[in-house]
């Protein structure tokens, strides 16, 4: 019977996928703390509803980002134990989640907010609201630069950029109502864009939620074929069968299978090992792969196992 785990050479150091962007984050970090302030304080001083909603968003921002951070440390930190055999890697994953779940929630509130408004709106002074939105704009545009990149490959980036986004788009809001006070004196602009900033937020905020259950419940990765792998596994020379074969995302670009592999009498255990982490790696990007390739006799055991 023979035992392989497998790896490659392509994954980076430290492991993930986000801890190639641990400077970047760290700077869209103090550039939405300075701007979140700002916004509050306008905010409040001057009754806006949409300035309100965009520095909501921007606590978001920075509370998404230290999350993001956070996690890249306790998983660069934690080194795989007895206890904790992959580390602490999902905290990535928890955090991308608790960023669903922070801006779902601000979201709610602003529409909430807003709608109870329409009934009677405040006025509201358009110049500060419009020179702290484009100032705001600018920062957003900074963070949305700094982490496109990180967003392509990690879902923990992925959540913080997620948010700028928002925000990004929030700040244009804020813009459009701020010059419509200012032009037409319209009470309404501000209390509607606050509405428009959290209908634009929520349906992405659940699809953010979406992908981080996926890894959470660790279902196949996104754009990989088990079955198709099942069949390529299958095929290589000298396998009978395949069964019990998994393959999960442990956090962003750290994918992980396993399998048991059943091999005719005369096969090569240790030709069929390196075939099938070869295919792992070079047709499906699975570094990480645990393959027990077995006789039909240790086979049998695994067809009375109920799960």
């Amino acid at each position: 019977m023979g035992h392989g785990h497998g790896h490659g050479s392509a994954l980076p150091a430290a492991g993930s996928a986000s801890s190639r962007y641990v400077r970047r984050l760290a700077a869209a970090l103090a550039i939405g703390a300075t701007f979140m302030v700002l916004q509050f304080v306008v905010a409040l001083a001057t009754s806006s509803l949409a300035l309100l909603s965009d520095a909501a968003h921007m606590f978001t921002d920075v509370l998404g980002v230290g999350l993001a951070l956070l996690a890249i440390v306790l998983g660069r930190r934690s080194t795989p134990t007895f206890t904790r055999t992959f580390g602490m890697y999902r905290a990535e994953v928890l955090a991308a989640l608790a960023n669903a779940v922070l801006l779902f929630g601000v979201a709610g509130y602003v529409v909430y907010e807003a709608i109870d408004r329409l009934g009677d709106p405040p006025a509201v002074p358009g110049l500060p609201v419009l020179l702290v939105a484009v100032a705001g704009l600018a920062a957003n545009v900074v963070s949305f630069l700094l982490l496109r990149d990180g967003a392509k490959e990690s879902l923990n980036v992925r959540g913080a950029y997620l948010e700028v986004l928002a925000d990004m788009i929030g700040s244009i809001g804020v813009i459009v109502s701020a010059v419509v006070t200012l032009t037409t004196g319209w009470r309404y602009a501000d209390p509607l864009v606050g509405v428009a900033i959290g209908l634009f937020v929520l349906p992405r905020t659940v699809v953010l939620a979406g992908r981080a259950l996926r890894i959470l419940f660790q279902h196949a990765p996104h754009g990989v074929d088990v079955e198709r792998i099942n069949a390529e596994l299958a095929a290589l020379p000298g396998v009978e069968d395949v069964h019990d074969l998994h393959v999960w995302t442990l956090t962003s670009g750290m994918e992980v299978a396993s399998a048991h592999l059943t091999i005719e009498p005369d096969a090569d255990s240790a030709g069929v090992l390196s075939a099938a982490r070869d295919l792992l790696a070079r047709d499906h990007a699975i570094e990480h792969a645990t393959l027990q390739v077995e006789p039909r006799e240790a086979a049998r055991r695994c067809e009375q196992l109920s799960w």
